[in-house]
This record gives structure tokens, C-alpha cells and sequence, in this order.
């Protein structure tokens, strides 16, 4: 249940995205091309918000394991080297390019992913799911904040299935306070003769606290949205959004 806060706040996002996509110039692609062929555009951006202030409390939500797909559509690995099954178009070619840019320099919103790519979509066309993996590297779970699938279908209409989940590290439970005013997991164990033993760890280090569970959820998106050419969709959870844009690029004589 969205508190009235989150709802002004998403409506006022809402707003600030219209006003700027808006002014958003349209760039052309010359080339020799095939019947049903588009260029798809998408572009994930993170709110920066407190997560506190989030009030979804989705953290006892069930999430399905990742989908076994051999199709990337945008992948940040440990070490910060992206990759993708796709040949991705640059930033600056891009129509939602220039939206992403403005989003960014309002302050707002951080871009995690800008892709775009050409494709033919012909009727009846069933996708394969596309992996994302972006954002901030959660070192208790070894994996990225956001990730999940998009996938693109094509019926009458194109049809784009965003599942994607905003997790974050899991919150550190400490230990009971002990008499002594140690935490009880971390005393010196006291051996059997009643004096005090040796701890496993070295006099004098600092303890390392992990949390109960690595990941929590934080947010996610769960969304199907048909598509027209050239109409700019935007699809959302309090925390992260996705901007879709898709324009058919017609045959030259």
C-alpha cells in the first residue's frame, strides 16, 4: 500500500518526465531495411531517494529464481566491464538519449542503462528474455542492485514485459548485549579451570557483523505494456523506472 507521500511523489515524477521527454528531438537512422524492422530503445533509471522512505515493505515478497536465458540485454560484472548479446547503438544516437541526459542533469535520477538496437519484430514474434543486470554491486549477495528480464513479443501490437527487482543489502542483526556490556557472541569463551580462554579471532580485531540474509527487496516492476511506434512509455515502482520507445523504420524505395 503506496502512502499518499509516495503517491505525490511519483505523480510529480510523472510530471517532470512528461515536461522533459517532451522536448525530446527525434533521431533519424538512413538504411537499407527489411519489412517489420524497428529500433528499440530503453533506458532504466534509479530515483535517488532514501530507502527508508520507501513504504512497500516487500522484503517478505516471494521472487522467482532468474530466468535461465542466454540473451543479455545489458550486463555490468563485478569488475565494471558491460556486455550484451546485442549490437547495442550508441547513447547519443539514440531518440530517448537526450531524455536520459536531462533526467540525469535535473538531479533527480541516475541512468543506470541506456540500450538501443535494430530488429525486425514480424507478426507473432515471441521473444526471448533479455537479461539485465545494473546498478550498485552488492558484496554480501555478489550480485547487482537491479536485475531481472525484459522481453519484447509481437502480436498485433508490439508487447513489452519488464520484470526487474531493486534489491539492497540485508540490514546487520547484532547480537544480544552480554552483562558485560559486549555483545554475547563476541565475549571471550571462558574455559572449564574458570579462567578466560583465547577467542578464535586476533586479540584486538574488529568483528564482522553479516546480516541474516544477504538481499532484501527493496522495490520491483511487474509490467506489461503494449507499444505503439513512436509513443514513449513509462513504466515504474517507487524506486526505479523504464523508459521504452520504439520507432519503425520503413523501407526506402
Amino acid at each position: 500500500m503506496q502512502t499518499d507521500g509516495n503517491r505525490l511523489t511519483r505523480l510529480l515524477a510523472h510530471t517532470l518526465l512528461t515536461a522533459l521527454l517532451a522536448a525530446t528531438p527525434l533521431v533519424s537512422h538512413a538504411q537499407q531495411t527489411p519489412d517489420d524492422f524497428y529500433r528499440a530503445e530503453f533506458v532504466i533509471l534509479e530515483r535517488i531517494i532514501d530507502p527508508a522512505a520507501v513504504n512497500e515493505r516487500m522484503v517478505t515478497r516471494k521472487v522467482e529464481a532468474p530466468l535461465d536465458t542466454s540473451e543479455t540485454l545489458y550486463r555490468i560484472a563485478r569488475d565494471g566491464t558491460s556486455s550484451s548479446s546485442l549490437k547495442l547503438e550508441s547513447r547519443n544516437q539514440l531518440h530517448l538519449g537526450y531524455a536520459a541526459n536531462r533526467l540525469e542533469n535535473s538531479g533527480k535520477y541516475r541512468v543506470l542503462m541506456a540500450a538501443g538496437w535494430y530488429q525486425a519484430f514480424p507478426p507473432d514474434y515471441k521473444g526471448q528474455p533479455l537479461r539485465v543486470e545494473i546498478g550498485d554491486w552488492l558484496a554480501q549477495a555478489g550480485q547487482r542492485e537491479i536485475e531481472g528480464h525484459i522481453t519484447v513479443d509481437r502480436q498485433r501490437y508490439l508487447h513489452v514485459a519488464v520484470h526487474l527487482n531493486h534489491w539492497q543489502e540485508g540490514k546487520v542483526a547484532l547480537p544480544p548485549v552480554a552483562a558485560s556490556g559486549e555483545p554475547a557472541s563476541l565475549t571471550a569463551p571462558v574455559a572449564a579451570s574458570g579462567t578466560e580462554g583465547t577467542a578464535d579471532n586476533t586479540a584486538g580485531a574488529e568483528p564482522t557483523l553479516k546480516p541474516e540474509v544477504p538481499l532484501e527487496l527493496l522495490t520491483w516492476i511487474r509490467e506489461t505494456r503494449r507499444m505503439r511506434s513512436e509513443e514513449i512509455h513509462f513504466l515504474d515502482s517507487p524506486t526505479i523506472g523504464v523508459l521504452v520507445f520504439f520507432k519503425k523504420i520503413e523501407a526506402k524505395p
